[in-house]
């Protein structure tokens, strides 16, 4: 066993020098021969391990999330197949399922429409071979509930676990994919006979997505069926639909094997110690029972989400238009892994801001579609002013500014 625990340690610590090499301006060519040594048996979870060593020994998200286009296509052919008895991703309905269903979608989407309207567009820019590029971007637009779901309802559990280091990198690559699509539109929607840039742009988006299809099938899903338990791949399958799919539904409605074993104790949180129903909760102000205090929450014409002194989010509502999607997977969730690793610097200073005193809340306000949305933070604290936690408070503010005149009659 200690020869194994050597040897193992030993090639993470080879791993992490070949990539720290490749960050150095070494190319891929020249540690090829010393990284084919040490290929046999390489599982997902080592590489994890070896990214998360080098966040842990100081080098920036930003500087390995650059270098993981590289180490992916290192990597590419290497990995094991891992055999399991069952396979949970050949069920249909299953999330695994569901998102390589998906991939296969997008890499029908890129192979059999982009890249061929790509080089029609080379060989002739006229309208028609930049409005099918165009329209074959505003299809893959549809990828962001993808990357959605694959942030909101799986990264959590990584977290859980102290898989902290490949959801970061991850993620920035996927903010990157989303900006690209949204370049490439840009361009195709503004054409200017700018053909070598927008073929350039239009090619490079393409080849990105399919490298995190790679990643995803070969370094993160793998590791995910290693690590979840089935009660938590449910949950995440009872998050998907609020977020929504990619192209495709999923093939059918996943039955687990086994019963969720946590039914019986969501059944009996308003049971107290005596085994009396809650029924009432007291306020300084009146009492109401559960079921009222979450439909008033649910009624009001804005999203809330409360975040604790612990960083974590503790609650959020449900009404009827949320702005921002909030899967049930968020609760418990650190504040700052909900957030894109580019803005994490944001959300830091506005918890530390508010949590410290220097300001009571923070405002602001970004235009999304035909949504004027304003967004605010407000530092919630007991009657001695001790902090307690954050209240985010979401609203879409543009039919109220378009409000005019008197309404003093019934409609």
């Amino acid at each position: 066993m200690s020869e194994f625990i050597n040897n193992r340690e030993y090639r993470q610590k080879v791993l992490k020098e070949l990539i720290t090499e490749l960050h150095n301006g070494k190319t891929v060519e020249e540690i090829k021969p010393r990284f084919e040594k040490l290929i046999q048996g390489i599982s997902p979870s080592e590489i994890s391990e070896m990214e998360q060593a080098l966040i842990m020994e100081g080098m920036p998200v930003e500087e390995i999330q650059r270098l993981c286009d590289v180490h992916a296509a290192v990597f590419k052919g290497s990995i094991e197949e891992i055999h399991r008895p069952q396979k949970p991703e050949e069920i249909p309905g299953h999330p695994v399922h569901t998102f390589k269903l998906e991939n296969r979608e997008l890499e029908k989407l890129v192979n059999d429409r982009i890249k061929p309207h790509i080089e029609l567009l080379k060989a002739s820019d006229n309208h028609e071979n930049v409005n099918n590029l165009l329209n074959d971007f505003y299809t893959l637009l549809e990828i962001d509930k993808h990357y959605l779901r694959k942030e909101n309802l799986i990264f959590p559990f990584m977290e859980k676990y102290g898989i902290t280091a490949p959801p970061k990198v991850m993620w920035g690559v996927d903010d990157e994919i989303r900006a690209a699509i949204k370049e490439a539109i840009k361009l195709l929607s503004n054409y200017q006979g700018n053909k070598d840039e927008v073929v350039q742009k239009a090619n490079e988006t393409a080849n990105r997505v399919i490298e995190m299809i790679f990643k995803e099938e070969k370094i993160l899903l793998p590791m995910l069926l290693d690590t979840l338990t089935e009660d938590e791949w449910m949950k995440i399958d009872e998050g998907s639909d609020e977020i929504g799919y990619c192209l495709v539904k999923p093939a059918a409605k996943w039955k687990p094997a086994r019963v969720n074993v946590e039914e019986k104790a969501r059944k009996q949180e308003n049971i107290d110690n005596y085994g009396q129903a809650l029924s009432h909760i007291k306020f300084d102000t009146g009492i109401l029972t559960p079921e009222e205090i979450s439909a008033i929450f649910n009624t009001l014409p804005l999203d809330i989400t409360f975040v604790g002194k612990d960083g974590a989010v503790r609650y959020f509502s449900q009404g009827k238009e949320r702005i921002f999607s909030r899967p049930k997977t968020v609760i418990g969730r650190l504040v700052e892994n909900c957030h894109p690793p580019a803005s994490v610097h944001i959300v830091k200073q506005v918890v530390e801001n508010l949590e410290s005193g220097k300001k009571d809340h923070e405002d602001f306000w970004i235009r999304m579609g035909d949504k004027y949305v304003l967004i605010r933070y407000f530092a919630v604290r007991n009657e001695k002013g001790e902090y307690l936690g954050i209240l985010e408070v979401t609203q879409d503010i543009k039919p109220i500014q378009e409000i005019t005149g008197e309404k003093r009659l019934l409609s």
